[in-house]
């Protein structure tokens, strides 16, 4: 069962990033031909890349995490023996539930403190289209706080990565065991 909610999360994650990233290479794509071509470009383009950016390495960190193939400095585990390596590394995704957890609430009270705040680039064209929608909730995204939320998210799922790696890691620790 471990193996199937690793297996999908990781999935999850994956098309999320890479939806990301190629929104991300659409927007520079398009933006950058009409600037070129039409000799102007929509101000929203340089910004919102950005934030697409954040979210695509919020979810792209938590599927290397799950993946075990997240940056480790190996120079002293390497040299331990196997078992208390991996106890070791248990530990340390037990520190990661909670730094993650930790990120999430820090993120919340930064959204609470200035998320209203205009992103500059983003704002006037949330307005228009909100105004020419008729869909007045649309303005939010000229707010930092959908933006800063990348970072709340990335906590969540960065916890919830880490939980799931530990809970992988403990059962492969007992099943060696025997």
């Amino acid at each position: 069962m471990l193996k199937t909610l690793n297996d999908g999360l990781c999935r999850l994650f994956a098309w999320a990033a890479g939806l990301c990233m190629a929104g991300v290479f659409l927007i520079i794509f398009l933006n950058s031909s009409r600037r070129y071509g039409l000799g102007r470009s929509w101000a929203w383009g340089e910004e919102l890349p950005i934030y697409l950016a954040i979210y695509g390495v919020m979810f792209g960190v938590a599927m290397a995490y799950l993946q075990d193939r997240h940056i480790r400095f190996t120079i002293l585990t390497d040299n331990l023996p196997a078992r208390l390596r991996e106890w070791l590394f248990a530990a340390v995704d037990l520190a990661m539930v909670v730094i993650g957890v930790m990120l999430a609430r820090s993120a919340l009270l930064f959204i609470d403190s200035r998320g209203a705040r205009e992103a500059s680039g983003i704002v006037t064209a949330a307005r228009r289209l909100a105004r020419d929608t008729g869909i007045e909730w649309i303005e939010i995204f000229g707010r930092m706080a959908p933006w800063q939320f990348s970072f709340v998210l990335g906590g969540g799922i960065l916890s919830l990565a880490a939980a799931v790696r530990l809970a992988r890691r403990i059962s492969d620790l007992r099943t060696s065991r025997g």
